[in-house]
């Protein structure tokens, strides 16, 4: 056999080597349907009795995990970006990782898949997601399973059983907010809803659940939109512009950016009016010095904790313990007259700043302190 033929031989048969590992790092990819419980029963809960329990193949430690953002411009995302650094420097965290890396990419769906993408080529070991958009990720969802790399979704999550989801019942969150609305305004009226970031999947069920509730009532509502994207600047200027063009309101519930949208009734001189509303500290504020002047809150959410519990939950899957496709965190729910001081809401402490961004039955803990000396910045 000439030289060259062997060379070629050699060359197919170490392609055909090469392919059967490949193949073989997709089997690994895949994770084992198993029967429960989960690694921690009381944190990671499945979200139903039909939701799945997963047991990946184990990889050793220490490893590598990202954060794939995309959304950065409000104190909830701020926060989430902090809260996950924080957990990340925790010691007991930090012994198991090699790297942990931040990016948030904006608005930008494509930006934020060219970011996955980027984590899965450089051998992440897992990539945490709060994402843009429910529907838009599959190639990149596909090329996840493909690598090896465990997928976390949290918050705004993905809709596949690729991978893993972390969240609070958001649909059932706008549910709470507008059964608050329809208890305390007996006779109906006018509603105005502060949204949040249009297409994401949090704005989407929260938005259906309110509207399920109200529209279910039997009760006349007449409900104004407006979009506030979680932030209080956005938020107040909206309210601001609704009030003169379609106020005054009866009720309000907003998504996030509460304590912009109390501030704009009070610039605009607007009655006090039921509100079901988010978990902002300069929120719970108003709600509870401004409750004898009509603000009757329910103040309900999930803090940006929720970025731990996700890398909790990828550090399990990566470790082969059993974990939910779905998990499902309970939801921090205070409502008038029960706004206690120092406990619910915090006069010293920013009004930027989530209140209830602990998770007990994760062990997920965390002072003020210790998140506001992190930055948001990309690392």
């Amino acid at each position: 056999m000439s030289s060259k033929s062997m060379r070629a031989r050699c060359l197919t048969t170490c392609a055909s080597l090469v392919l059967l590992s490949a193949f073989a790092s997709k089997a690994l990819a895949e994770p084992e349907t198993v029967k429960g419980p989960a690694a921690e029963p009381e944190c990671m809960v499945p979200w139903s009795a039909d939701t799945k329990l997963f047991k990946f193949p184990a990889k050793k430690g220490p490893y590598r995990i990202a954060l794939a953002n995309g959304y950065i411009a409000n104190t909830w995302r701020i926060q989430m970006i902090q809260t996950a650094k924080a957990y990340a420097a925790q010691p007991e965290v930090k012994a198991k990782l090699k790297e942990f890396k931040v990016v948030s990419t904006g608005e930008d769906v494509p930006a934020q898949i060219s970011a996955i993408n980027n984590f899965i080529d450089s051998g992440y070991d897992a990539i945490v997601v709060n994402a843009q958009n429910p529907t838009a990720f599959g190639p990149v969802i596909k090329r996840a399973k493909q690598a090896g790399v465990i997928l976390v979704a949290f918050d705004n999550i993905l809709a596949t059983e690729d991978a893993i989801n972390v969240n609070v019942d958001q649909k059932g969150l706008g549910e709470l907010w507008a059964k608050w609305l329809v208890k305390n305004v007996p006779g109906g009226g006018k509603v105005l809803e502060v949204r949040g970031v249009a297409g994401t999947s949090v704005d989407t069920d929260r938005h259906n659940g309110l509207h399920t509730v109200l529209d279910g009532s039997g009760k006349k509502w007449q409900v104004t939109e407006v979009v506030g994207k979680w932030d209080d600047g956005v938020a107040q200027k909206a309210t601001a512009d609704a009030i003169a063009t379609n106020g005054p309101f009866d009720a309000i519930s907003g998504q996030g950016g509460d304590t912009g949208i109390v501030q704009a009734m009070l610039d605009a001189k607007h009655k006090m009016v039921p509100f079901g509303g988010e978990t902002e500290n300069g929120f719970r504020k108003f709600c509870a010095t401004k409750a004898s002047e009509g603000l009757k809150c329910s103040s309900a959410g999930t803090g940006p904790a929720q970025v731990a519990v996700a890398i909790k939950v990828a550090l399990a899957a990566l470790e082969g313990k059993t974990v939910p496709q779905s998990v499902k965190l309970p939801l921090a729910v205070v409502e008038d007259p029960n706004f206690k001081k120092d406990q619910d809401y915090f006069p010293a402490q920013s009004d930027n700043f989530f209140v209830g961004n602990s998770f007990p039955t994760c062990g997920i803990n965390f002072t003020a302190q210790e998140i506001m000396g992190q930055s948001k910045e990309n690392q």
